[in-house]
């Protein structure tokens, strides 16, 4: 029998929508894969994922070379009625100073892929 302190399902605060594009939003040129080694699912759960934000508006993606480069539309609103006053830019941000998964801290000065760290405040 499970302890009452212990969880009763597996459910965490943020969907793996939000996941994903906060990661995004760290690295707009992230591999499907990492994302979804980071998540525990799979590229092509990722895939449909990253699908879903594209279609609802919340990111474009373009190739560079060979990988994808995304760019997030920080002044859209969330979809939920109880939210949609709020736009996804200040909840990227208050993600934004949070150590990686890694431990590494979000190093601004120094992206991982060069000054690709885009803000689509236009939109």
């Amino acid at each position: 029998m499970a302890s009452e302190h212990e969880p009763r399902t597996g459910w965490t605060f943020l969907t793996q929508h939000a996941r994903v594009l906060l990661m995004i939003s760290r690295d707009p040129m992230v591999r499907l894969r990492d994302l979804a080694l980071t998540c525990g699912v799979t590229e092509r759960a990722v895939q449909a994922i990253v699908t879903d934000l594209e279609s609802a508006g919340y990111l474009t993606r373009s190739r560079n070379g060979r990988r994808n480069h995304y760019r997030i539309t920080r002044h859209a609103s969330f979809r939920h009625p109880a939210e949609a006053g709020f736009e996804i830019a200040d909840f990227l941000e208050l993600f934004a100073e949070l150590p990686h998964a890694s431990g590494e801290e979000d190093n601004r000065d120094n992206p991982p892929h060069g000054d690709h760290h885009e803000r689509d405040d236009d939109l």
